[in-house]
């Protein structure tokens, strides 16, 4: 607070934009709208960049998770003055995490070490090298401000805890040792198909050609399990389609229980996205990419975008409360902890501020923000190790199907290792993401226990600093655990009335749904302006030497 009074007034005070938060969300609309010739302030209470979207130290990842559990008291949210033409409404911060748990079992190595991290806040997470973010980037010329690297690998566990290669070529699938010879003829003729069907039901392609696809459209719209059935897939090679490419969350075998039944034409979709993702850069050896210096640097990438465009950008500067008309209650602009008023036309606030006792003008507004349309909750843990899970591959990512681990696993879980070569850790050392969608937290502790158990060796005490290994029964080297957070987090969706609220990062792997949403409270705000429109042309977009890619 001290700090935010200590701030020269903002000059101008009336913006046709604010927002408040830099997450991925809201840098995205605030480099769109600068783009657009929007006049924008972008502020954030936090002294760096990011905020649900971010990557900290090991020590501020902590405060940050501290901090957002627990919700401060509501106090009295409205105040008035004869001087002024509107009204003062206190904002507050809700909690969308929870059950916060974190272990140190190496508390000297990691303070000599700490702000060597950057650790991801809404991890696992990876891109697509085809997928919509990736477009984005280069479309808003955000990829001038950041990096990426090639993940390594793709695992899927079986029942009996051994990992499988994910192959995602052709080429893939005639080295992969792993895979029998009937086993590489059944996957490559059922890419074959995949690859024959898009290629029928192209754009460019007539209605008789579409009509003769290879996949029929009473197929398309089954259950993607029964027709990789029909396709007579061994289980194997139909968990590495559905959970490793598909990315499917929930049991697909058991269809009556199945929350998220993923029909075959989605799965056809995934499968696509996955294949034309290899090979899309040169200098990517696979399907999947991840930033240099964690995911937070998206978000930085876009904020930057937005400053060349004139966005203003203040850190370290809390929003407290919203300004309402007195007589119509419509929204007016914001307070500062500094104690200055802002104004603008539209506002987008982060999805954590909420104002405890709304006057009616704005009780039905409010609500509606507060409704979250996203079932379930988002368990997620990080864990910092000795070493990587596989001796010879250090970035990678790896599936566990539902029921892979324990008979009552109900959902896939997520992990994701990350080492120092992507600069979020010291040199020998290793980050492992884990997620999973869950009811509640128990759900959400249980399953990411389970699969931090089955690849990790768990130190008996705190304060361990023994770098010791074990041999699982595959033989295969446990790394020792360091330090290890879980928490549970809500997933929320984008809301727009009188102002906006943005997403919290959701339970997926990628960014294209929060990245539609986000798209979705643009289009909102400004119907009539187009989403970047200084874009470069679509060809270019294809151009390989356009991302910044590191062997």
């Amino acid at each position: 607070m001290d700090e935010a009074s200590s701030y020269p007034p903002i000059e101008p005070n009336t913006f046709h934009l604010i927002l408040v938060g830099t997450g991925l969300p809201e840098s995205i609309i605030a480099a769109a709208a600068s783009s657009a010739g929007k006049n924008v302030i972008h502020l954030d209470p936090n002294p760096y960049y990011g905020s649900h979207f971010t990557s900290l130290s090991v020590s501020d990842l902590t405060s940050f998770l501290n901090s957002h559990s627990t919700p401060p008291k509501p106090q009295s949210s409205t105040t008035s003055s004869d001087a002024l033409d509107y009204t003062v409404l206190d904002l507050t911060r809700r909690a969308l995490y929870s059950d916060v748990e974190i272990s140190s079992f190496a508390p000297e190595t990691l303070a000599e070490h700490s702000r060597s991290f950057n650790v991801d806040l809404g991890g696992p997470r990876v891109l697509f090298c085809a997928d919509k973010a990736i477009d984005l980037i280069l479309k808003s010329g955000a990829n001038q401000y950041v990096e990426f690297k090639s993940i390594d690998a793709s695992f899927v566990c079986d029942d009996s805890g051994k990992l499988w290669s994910v192959p995602d070529s052709r080429a893939a699938i005639f080295k992969d040792k792993s895979l029998s010879l009937t086993e590489k003829n059944q996957l490559m003729r059922f890419f074959k198909l995949v690859q024959q069907h898009l290629e029928a039901s192209g754009e460019g392609n007539g209605a008789e050609d579409r009509q003769n696809s290879t996949i029929s459209e009473e197929d398309l719209e089954t259950p993607f399990v029964e027709f990789l059935k029909k396709m007579r897939l061994p289980p194997k090679i139909k968990s590495i389609i559905l959970y490793a490419i598909a990315m499917a969350d929930y049991n697909q075998n058991d269809l009556e229980l199945c929350k998220d039944v993923v029909k075959t034409k989605h799965g056809i979709e995934r499968l696509a996205l996955y294949q034309k993702s290899v090979g899309r850069f040169t200098n990517a050896t696979g399907a999947l990419i991840y930033p240099i210096y964690g995911q937070g640097e998206l978000s930085q990438a876009f904020c930057r975008r937005a400053a060349v465009k004139g966005c203003i950008h203040v850190l370290r500067m809390p929003v407290i409360a919203l300004l309402t008309d007195k007589e119509s209650g419509q929204y007016k602009g914001v307070r500062l902890a500094s104690g200055q008023d802002l104004f603008s036309v539209q506002l987008v606030l982060d999805p954590t501020l909420t104002v405890p006792y709304p006057p009616d003008p704005l009780r039905e507004t409010l609500e509606g923000l507060n409704l979250r349309d996203v079932k379930g909750k988002v368990a997620r843990g990080i864990c910092v190790t000795t070493s990587s899970l596989k001796p010879d591959v250090f970035n990678f990512l790896v599936v566990y199907p539902p029921q892979s681990i324990y008979p009552e696993q109900s959902t896939s879980i997520r992990a994701l290792q990350i080492g120092g070569s992507l600069a979020v850790c010291p040199s020998g050392m290793f980050i492992l993401y884990f997620s999973a969608l869950c009811d509640d937290a128990k759900q959400g502790k249980n399953l990411l226990r389970a699969a931090m158990n089955a690849l990790l060796k768990i130190p008996v005490s705190e304060n361990a600093e023994s770098r010791s290994e074990v041999q699982n029964e595959n033989a295969d080297v446990k790394p020792t655990l360091l330090w290890s957070a879980m928490y549970i987090q809500e997933p929320t969706t984008g809301q727009y009335d009188q102002f906006s609220t943005t997403p919290m990062p959701d339970g997926n792997i990628h960014y294209n749904d929060l990245l539609d949403g986000t798209v979705k409270l643009f289009q909102k705000l400004y119907p009539h302006d187009e989403f970047f429109p200084e874009a470069t042309l679509p060809e270019s977009i294809e151009d390989e030497g356009e991302l910044s890619l590191e062997s």
